[in-house]
């Protein structure tokens, strides 16, 4: 059980806060992708938890869905000349990552939900898993814990609790990637975008390309708290009525099979 908001609940292998890198570290530069939404609440926790992590090659790139409760400007105290913050109003999570992913330069894409709590051995660990491996699709799952709204563990491990594993089938009908878990390559990235229209879910459209044509690792390190609460819109916390969900699978089905087309036309697969 947690017992503490400033803990780091026993991440594995743990190392404690740290500043961040003065001089550029031995691997690859990363790009962590943030979107936010009305977080003021809990997104100061957040960041406090990546910028120590973050080597000067290195960028935090978070953009503002039109928030209302001073997020952009919260963000801005707490990171300063650190993050590019970036503005639009499209009432939808989807296209806020999709903005914030289009101005990422980095070789390697992290995502970060505004309201999660990372370990402090985080960016270490995907820098190690990306290291020389420029050239490929390589898409990385982590492992986290579940958290209340007070950082009380709720459960001690998201891949137990979804019975994460690899199968296109099997994710297409219920996800085993939330983007708030995920580290992927640049060459990923590329073949995803642009999104789909009207597409539901932007983490599971990466992934779901890198089981048609990349490299998916599963790494059982606890690298993230994710906070349970009312409003949390990842996919991990949504749930759809049937009928939906076939709707909403389908048009998954389709999309990736005209990306797939079009990789194959352009022979880039």
């Amino acid at each position: 059980m947690l017992s503490s908001g400033n803990s780091c609940w026993g991440c594995s292998p743990g190392k404690g806060a740290m500043a961040s890198p003065l001089l550029p570290v031995a691997g690859p530069s990363i790009s962590v992708c943030m979107a936010t939404y009305n977080g003021s609440r809990f997104v100061r926790r957040q960041l406090e938890t990546i910028l120590p992590q973050l080597a000067p090659q290195d960028e935090l790139i978070v953009s503002d869905d039109a928030s209302t409760d001073g997020t952009p400007a919260l963000v801005r105290e707490v990171c300063g000349a650190r993050v590019r913050l970036l503005h639009g109003a499209f009432r939808s999570p989807v296209l806020n990552f999709e903005q914030a992913l289009q101005a990422a330069v980095g070789e390697v894409i992290v995502l970060a939900d505004q309201d999660d709590i990372w370990c402090p051995n985080k960016l270490e660990l995907v820098r190690g898993h990306f290291a020389g491996r420029r050239g490929e699709r390589r898409l990385v799952l982590f492992d986290g814990r579940v958290v209340d709204e007070e950082e009380r563990e709720l459960h001690p491990s998201i891949f137990a609790l979804k019975q994460s594993r690899r199968g296109f089938f099997r994710n297409l009908y219920d996800s085993s990637y939330p983007g708030c878990c995920l580290a992927f390559s640049r060459e990923l990235l590329e073949i995803a975008l642009p999104f789909p229209h009207r597409i539901l879910m932007h983490d599971m459209w990466i992934a779901m390309l890198a089981e048609l044509c990349g490299e998916i690792l599963f790494d059982p390190h606890i690298t993230i708290g994710y906070r349970k609460h009312a409003a949390s819109t990842t996919t991990f916390a949504r749930k759809f009525e049937p009928v939906r969900q076939i709707s909403e699978r389908a048009h998954m089905a389709w999309n990736l099979l005209v990306r797939m087309c079009e990789l194959k036309y352009h022979k880039k697969i």
